[in-house]
C-alpha cells in the first residue's frame, strides 16, 4: 500500500515542481543593461528595486529606485505592500541578490519581474548612469 501511494506521489510532485518552474521562468525575465533600460523606459509605472544594502546604495543606484535590503528581516513584507500588477525591475550589486529577490517576488504573486543580469556593476560597464545621495 505504502509503495503504490509512493508511486502516485513522486509523479505529482515532479509535475508541480515542473509547473512552478515553468509558472516563474514566465514571471522573470533577465534582462542585459540596455534591455533592462529601454523596458524599464518604455513601462507605465514601472517599480525600481535595488535590493542591496543602505551603504551600497548610498555608494551609487539607478534613478528612481527605492532601495529594500534583500538581508532586511522586512524585505518580504516591504515588497509585499507594492503594486503586484506594475512592471517591476530588481538589481543588486552582480545579479545574485537579485535572483533571490526575484524568487521571493515571483512566490508572492508579482506577474510581471525584470532582473538586471550583472547588477549594478554590469549597468556601469555599458556606461549607464547612477545617481549618489
Amino acid at each position: 500500500m505504502m509503495n503504490m501511494l509512493k508511486q502516485r506521489l513522486l509523479p505529482l510532485m515532479v509535475l508541480m515542481i515542473a509547473v512552478n518552474f515553468f509558472a516563474q521562468a514566465q514571471t522573470v525575465k533577465r534582462l542585459d543593461p540596455q534591455n533592462f533600460d529601454k523596458k524599464l523606459k518604455e513601462s507605465k509605472e514601472p517599480i525600481l528595486i535595488d535590493v542591496r544594502t543602505p551603504d551600497e546604495y548610498g555608494q551609487g543606484h539607478l534613478a528612481n529606485s527605492l532601495s529594500i535590503d534583500i538581508y532586511s528581516n522586512d524585505f518580504k513584507s516591504r515588497v509585499g505592500k507594492l503594486d503586484k500588477s506594475k512592471p517591476v525591475f530588481v538589481y543588486c550589486k552582480a545579479g545574485s541578490r537579485s535572483g533571490s529577490a526575484v524568487d521571493i517576488m515571483s512566490e508572492i504573486g508579482f506577474t510581471e519581474i525584470y532582473d538586471l543580469s550583472g547588477g549594478i556593476m554590469a549597468w556601469q560597464q555599458s556606461n549607464k548612469p547612477i545617481e549618489r545621495k
